[in-house]
């Protein structure tokens, strides 16, 4: 974090710019933290910086409060120019209670800033998380910048003009904090007003309640002598193409994306789901949608979720099922069937840490082998993975065109960490969105021998292989389903050990034939030995760490998939390019073992399953040793 002090000053407290601040909201799953790290992700957005976020869940739905598995934080990253990463490590935390120092003080660099809420440090509070004495009394926050603020008592204290206890009344300390930091970065405030008001408008006075806790928090970091200098983040106006833009989730990208690709492809949408985490909330945002034809089925279970997607498409929908990993094994003999009926369907598995049940609320990539291989029999399935939040939006288009075009389920990769952390979106131009329509069968596509004119339902584009797809009711186009194997063309119920390796082949040859772009490497001035290739979420972090290798004199080449199945055509080519390849992943290591079987390549694998995202530092430090090796 770079710093220059402005001249100007306000109420004669100073005004410093930054270039970059990561701020870290910590406390109690039921202290509001992400509602605060949203709020001030918000406004910042507002403002213009870039962003990128990291919300982060207890993984118990309602884990004791005060304790270290309760607490809930939220990080923002913003900047004057353009960021990939919501950062290393937090310059400021703001601590609610000693379970969320105790849990985050190990991501605190010495000489960050501290703010915490000293009305929770009593001695069960500290005694519930291991600590013997008060770090707050005893030296070992000296190497930080401590601010002790009360901010239950300020909340209540502001609030006592209002018909709460208070208990009510503590409940908006989040609020409270929320002003102080918009007051400390200069964030606006009417957008957190008016969501305030929108949110409570059945309850006004719960509204006018957090308001003035808000305002309190502003008003404190203006007049209180322990915040003594305030900070401005300029717009980082050169690092966005002209356009308009918005904050967006992964989540809510993928659903706008889905929603897209059904208006481009003038077909209905229909979502088969049944809730898990971290998957619902595409759930929750399509079942919105109605006014886009859009329908939303919460199923009893896994299987009927994806048992009504198969039946919409069947019927002449776009259908999708969303899920993360441990939905995907029950859902697998579904997807079989849909490669064996040759239909368009949407699998979204928001990736979560497993085995089984896991981590529900934390980020993993191991699903990359369950999502390639994990039917029974040859089963083939293109594979897209969107590498950012706002790219979940043209992920999802782009897996529609390949499930329409090619008739053919695909799996869609996202995870939690793309799935909850937001960033800057331009809103696209509808023109700019592929044409996704397709042709249905109108009537007969075959002639016999005799002269007959019959419909054949596994007579194949010549071109894409795909099959015609026939809405059923159609007069003159009845023909069977079902998973047990068909002659091709006829699709009639078939036993012939010819015909079957002939349908395994051909539904693999449709998969391997299917259009991706060739794998574009970032090597400026071509001197590179090492590539670091990556795939889904990793982005942002190997990006980040690939400039700071750049920065100090490396040569470095980068490039990451999106297709992982198939793999672009010049993937090969691209691999034997190099010296070294350097593959990180969330997992043990699925892709680098794929690259190895099939390019016959040797993969440096890096690996992480902490249920978190890669720090950049972490990374930059192995992709120095892999350049040290190569020379």
């Amino acid at each position: 974090m770079t710093t220059e002090v402005d001249q100007a000053s306000q109420d004669n407290k100073d005004v410093r710019r930054l270039d970059r601040v990561i701020i870290r909201f910590a406390g109690d799953s039921g202290d509001g933290m992400q509602l605060t790290g949203d709020r001030f992700t918000s406004e910042t957005a507002s403002l213009g910086n870039d962003l990128s976020t990291l919300p982060n869940f207890p993984a118990e739905i309602r884990a004791p409060a005060g304790t270290l598995p309760g607490v809930s934080s939220f990080q923002v990253h913003f900047a004057d120019h353009d960021i990939l990463t919501p950062g290393d490590a937090p310059n400021v935390l703001v601590a609610m209670n000693p379970a969320a120092l105790k849990a985050n003080l190990p991501d605190v660099p010495r000489g960050a800033e501290i703010i915490v809420n000293t009305d929770e440090f009593n001695s069960r509070a500290l005694a519930k998380v291991g600590y013997a004495g008060n770090p707050l009394e005893d030296g070992s926050l000296d190497g930080f910048s401590v601010h002790l603020v009360p901010l239950t008592t300020l909340t209540v204290e502001a609030l006592k003009g209002f018909d709460l206890t208070r208990k009510e009344a503590g409940r908006s300390k989040n609020m409270f904090a929320l002003g102080l930091l918009s007051w400390m970065y200069h964030r606006p405030t009417e957008g957190t007003e008016k969501f305030l008001r929108s949110k409570f408008a059945k309850r006004p006075e719960i509204a006018e309640a957090n308001i003035t806790a808000f305002r309190a928090g502003w008003n404190f970091g203006e007049t209180t002598e322990d915040f003594a200098v305030s900070y401005e983040v300029a717009p980082a106006s050169s690092a966005f193409p002209a356009g308009t833009y918005r904050n967006i989730s992964g989540n809510l990208a993928l659903a706008y994306g889905l929603v897209a690709a059904a208006e481009r492809a003038d077909l209905p949408l229909f979502l088969g789901s049944y809730p898990i985490t971290p998957a619902s909330d595409v759930l929750h945002e399509l079942s919105k949608h109605k006014n886009f034809g859009v329908r939303t089925f919460q199923a009893e279970d896994e299987i009927a979720g994806i048992g009504a997607a198969l039946g919409a498409s069947f019927g002449g929908a776009l259908g999708v099922t969303t899920t993360s990993g441990p939905g995907v094994a029950l859902k697998s003999e579904t997807i079989g069937l849909a490669v064996s009926l040759e239909l368009p369907l949407l699998i979204i598995d928001i990736q979560r840490g497993g085995p089984s049940t896991g981590l529900p609320t934390k980020t993993e990539q191991a699903d990359l082998l369950q999502a390639m291989y994990g039917r029974n029999g040859e089963a083939p399935v293109p594979i897209v993975a969107p590498a950012t939040p706002a790219e979940c939006f043209t992920a999802a288009l782009d897996a529609a065109r390949i499930a329409l075009t090619y008739r053919t389920p695909v799996f869609l990769l996202s995870d939690g960490y793309l799935a909850n952390g937001s960033e800057p979106w331009r809103v696209p131009d509808v023109e700019e969105l592929p044409d996704l329509r397709v042709q249905f069968a109108t009537g007969p596509n075959h002639q016999l021998a005799d002269g007959t004119e019959v419909f054949w339902p596994y007579k194949r584009d010549e071109t894409t292989l795909a099959r015609p797809w026939a809405v059923p009711g159609t007069p003159g186009l009845e023909h069977r389903i079902g998973g047990i194997e068909k002659q091709d063309g006829t699709g009639n119920i078939s036993y012939d050990p010819a015909n079957h390796e002939h349908m395994v082949r051909i539904r693999q040859a449709k998969v391997d034939g299917v259009s991706v772009p060739d794998l574009v490497v970032d090597d400026p001035g071509g001197q590179a030995k090492v590539l670091v290739l990556g795939w889904g979420s990793t982005y942002g972090p190997i990006t980040a760490a690939v400039r700071r290798i750049r920065r100090a004199g490396g040569h470095i080449a980068q490039t990451h998939l999106r297709s992982l199945n198939p793999f672009p055509a010049n993937l090969g080519e691209v691999l034997r390019a190099y010296d070294r390849v350097v593959v990180p992943e969330m997992n043990l290591g699925q892709l680098a073992t794929l690259l190895r079987a099939k390019y016959l390549v040797d993969i440096r694998s890096l690996t992480q399953v902490t249920g978190l995202p890669f720090k950049a530092e972490q990374l930059a430090s192995a992709f120095k040793e892999a350049l040290d090796d190569a020379h």
